[in-house]
């Protein structure tokens, strides 16, 4: 259907080289864009995936946190010509007691998954503006910014953030036809969960409570990730979409 495709759009997707970023990029180019990959290294194996699919991949090597993200978007639009659209996705967690939660944990976390995603949502702005183009920024958040969690104090702080950058920046942005919004993953079978699965006990107190009965995978964002960044979601600003398998609801 023509109101979902993302044909002739160019998506920009940080921290694309596995996991949810992989899926995620995949996803948005079986629907029709071209990618721009943000890693920190070579994400040869998605390039080959999207190229796969018939689509362009262009890749940014950087470290968000460090990179200027200014400089990060003039690369991707230097090699792919514009940007439409921005998934901010990199992200990263530390795990330690809230009592003894060191400041370079929190600082690294904070830089990567807070300030990095607001700067680059930003850029992709100032730039969809000045071509006087519509823009899709989708942030991707987490069941911490509903829920406090234990021991990952930053990653909790972050992603409260990203709830409420996504309302802010959707409040100043939307009349310049920009859409900004988020997915909330729930407990996904990724790297950043895997301490959780390794753990007997954490892993089948989670399991039962998922009403799904399983652990999400990267493509069950695939739907959510679309409607987003496609024309059907036109109207939609400021929302933080739940791929939980119904954990908030539980």
């Amino acid at each position: 259907m023509q109101l979902f495709s993302l044909q002739g759009r160019v998506a920009m997707v940080t921290g694309c080289n596995k996991g949810l970023g992989q899926g995620i990029a995949l996803a948005l180019a079986e629907a029709g864009a071209d990618i721009v990959g943000v890693s920190r290294q070579p994400a040869d194996d998605t390039r080959q995936q999207v190229e796969a699919l018939g689509k362009r991949f262009y890749s940014v090597e950087a470290e968000l946190g460090h990179h200027s993200p200014t400089e990060i978007v003039n690369q991707a639009i230097a090699h792919a010509g514009k940007l439409d659209i921005l998934i901010n996705n990199a992200g990263m967690i530390r795990r330690a007691p809230a009592l003894e939660f060191s400041e370079d944990d929190w600082d690294s976390v904070i830089d990567v998954n807070l300030k990095a995603a607001f700067f680059l949502a930003q850029q992709l702005t100032k730039h969809c503006i000045e071509r006087k183009a519509p823009g899709k920024i989708v942030n991707i958040a987490s069941l911490l910014s509903f829920q406090g969690g234990i021991r990952v104090a930053s990653y909790t702080a972050s992603k409260s953030g990203i709830l409420g950058l996504t309302r802010l920046m959707a409040n100043e942005w939307a009349a310049q036809d920009i859409n900004v919004n988020a997915i909330a993953p729930g407990y996904m079978a990724t790297d950043n969960t895997q301490a959780l699965r390794d753990d007997p006990q954490r892993h089948d107190e989670i399991l039962a409570r998922i009403p799904a009965g399983r652990w999400g995978s990267p493509e069950d964002l695939a739907g959510a990730v679309i409607f987003l960044c496609s024309d059907a979601a036109r109207y939609v600003h400021g929302q933080t979409l739940a791929v939980d398998g119904g954990w908030l609801a539980r």
